[in-house]
C-alpha cells in the first residue's frame, strides 16, 4: 500500500543543519534556565536580607515600616515567575528534541539493529503547560 500522506524531499545536509540549530537552541534554553535560577535565587537571598533588616526595626519608629513589608511579600509573590519560566523552559526544549529526533528519524531512516526513536515520548501531552498569564498577590494557581 502507498504512503497517502505527503512529502518533502530535503537534503541530508539541510536536515543536519536544521537538527543542529534545533540542539544550539536546546542548549541556549538550558543556559537561560541556569540564569533564571541563578537570578531567582539571588532576589530571595536579597529578599531575605531585607526582611530580616526590617524585623530589628519597630514600626512605631517607623510608621511606613508595615508597608515595606508588605511590599516585600509581594515581590516574593512575582518570584512565582521564575516557576512559570522554568515549565515553559522544559516543555520547549521536549518539543524541540521531539523535533530534532523525528526529523533525524525520517531523513536518516533506522537501521534494522536501531531503536526507535523516543520522539513520541518527549512529545509534552498539552501545548502549554503554564496557562497563568497574571499574577495577583494572594492568589496563586497551580498548574
Amino acid at each position: 500500500m502507498p504512503n497517502s500522506q505527503p512529502s518533502v524531499s530535503l537534503p541530508v545536509t539541510a536536515v543536519a543543519d536544521l537538527q543542529d540549530s534545533l540542539l544550539i537552541v536546546m542548549n541556549d534554553l538550558q543556559r537561560l534556565g541556569g540564569l533564571l535560577d541563578h537570578a531567582t535565587e539571588n532576589l530571595m537571598d536579597r529578599f531575605s536580607s531585607a526582611n530580616v533588616a526590617l524585623a530589628h526595626m519597630g514600626s512605631d519608629i517607623h510608621p511606613e515600616l508595615p508597608t515595606v513589608r508588605q511590599s516585600l511579600q509581594l515581590a516574593v509573590t512575582e518570584l512565582q515567575f521564575h516557576d512559570m519560566a522554568s515549565q515553559l523552559l522544559v516543555h520547549t526544549d521536549k518539543i524541540l528534541k521531539a523535533c530534532a529526533y523525528k526529523l533525524a528519524e525520517e531523513a536518516m531512516g533506522m537501521d534494522e539493529d536501531e531503536l526507535p526513536a523516543p520522539s513520541a515520548d518527549l512529545q509534552p501531552p498539552r501545548p502549554n503547560p503554564v496557562t497563568q498569564s497574571e499574577m495577583d498577590a494572594g492568589s496563586i494557581e497551580l498548574f
